[in-house]
Parts: structure tokens; sequence; C-alpha cells
């Protein structure tokens, strides 16, 4: 095998996907934040600075170099066309450092790349094999609320409505894993973790 298995892993927000990344952690599986690694590249990779200064202004830096997200969330997040632009600047950086990444752990039969994002960029096509966490919509609003009190359930509910419906989520990906909490998390997990591993050594 010359490199591992490409595994996305995804779910709509509030679905409890860093719960599930624990789990693999624990499994010995690396992963690979996308969206993390996206908020490091827009401060540390140079040539994604200068694209986004070019793109938005010097001012979308502060003089330290630190990114200037509340000037950003103003010009690009509340507005979808500008967002677009941002994104398309971003996830090319992201693939580039997720391919050295991969280099890095080719001695793993599989690697788990996380982000919210997976399907609405269309980066899964990238992927061997995609993970997907689903909570019934109560439950994603409730753990949204808990953890983000600035947010309100109207919002939330705004959010859910953005994203990817888990209709089309359960058509694109590969294993499913219901994080309800009436859902044996970990039985589920081990089992995906185990069918993944039988399709590397094929």
């Amino acid at each position: 095998m010359t490199r591992p298995l490409l595994v996305g892993i995804t779910g709509g927000i509030g679905s409890g996907k860093s719960t599930v990344c624990q789990i693999f952690e624990v499994l010995g599986v690396p992963i690979y934040y996308a969206d993390d690694r996206g908020k490091y590249l827009l401060s540390n990779n140079s040539s994604l600075v200068e694209s986004v200064k070019r793109e938005f202004g010097a001012e979308s830096y502060s003089k330290d170099g630190q990114l200037n997200r509340s000037y950003l969330a103003d010009v690009a997040f509340s507005n979808p066309t500008e967002l677009k632009k941002l994104n398309e600047l971003v996830h090319p950086a992201v693939a580039t450092d997720f391919a050295e990444w991969v280099q890095s752990h080719q001695n793993h039969p599989y690697v788990l790349k996380e982000a919210a994002l997976l399907f609405e960029t269309e980066s899964y096509k990238s992927l061997d094999k995609v993970i997907c966490v689903f909570a019934s919509k109560k439950t994603r609003v409730e753990r949204v609320l808990l953890r983000d009190l600035q947010r309100t359930h109207e919002q939330v509910d705004q959010i859910i409505g953005q994203q990817t419906s888990d209709g089309v989520r359960r058509e694109l990906a590969d294993y499913s894993i219901q994080n309800d909490s009436d859902s044996l998390l970990i039985p589920q997990v081990m089992k995906v973790h185990m069918r993944i591993l039988d399709s590397a050594s094929d």
C-alpha cells in the first residue's frame, strides 16, 4: 500500500463530531482537523495571507500579522458571495497542507480528515471513504445552545437550514454513526473502524 486510506468525517452543527473523533484518536487513528488548520494557515501561510490581503484589503490583518477576525466577519462571513471568495482561497491551502500531513502518516492503515463542510466544498471527492455523524435536530440544537451561549435558537435553526441536509449526507456517506443520547457510540465507532481496516487491507 503506497499511502493510508483517506477517510473524511463530517456532520452537521451539533452532531457531536468531536466526541466521535476522540474515540478514533483513542484507537490510534491520526486525525487532521481541517477547520482548525484553515484558521492556522490564515495567519501562518504567507501566500494565503497575501491572497487574503489582495482580495479583502490590508485591514484583514493587524499590524502584528494576526488575522483581523472582526473585520473579516463584517466583510466576508455575513456575505455569501464574499464568503465563497474567502473559502476559494483557504480550501486549496488546506488541501496542500493535508497532502503534506498525509505524507508524514504513511505508516497508518488509514487517516481521518475532520471537516464541517466536507460535502458543501466537495472536498469529499478527493477522499476514499466518508463517515457522517448524525443526531436528531432537537439534540443538535440543545447541544449548540449549551456550547455556544451567544447563539439563539433561531440562529442555530438558520445554520442547520443552510447546511447539507441529512438525507443528502446519508446518500453520500459510506459509514453512518448515530450520536443521540439513546445510541451507544463506542460500539458504532468500533464497527466502522474494523470495516475501514478491512477496506484498507484489500
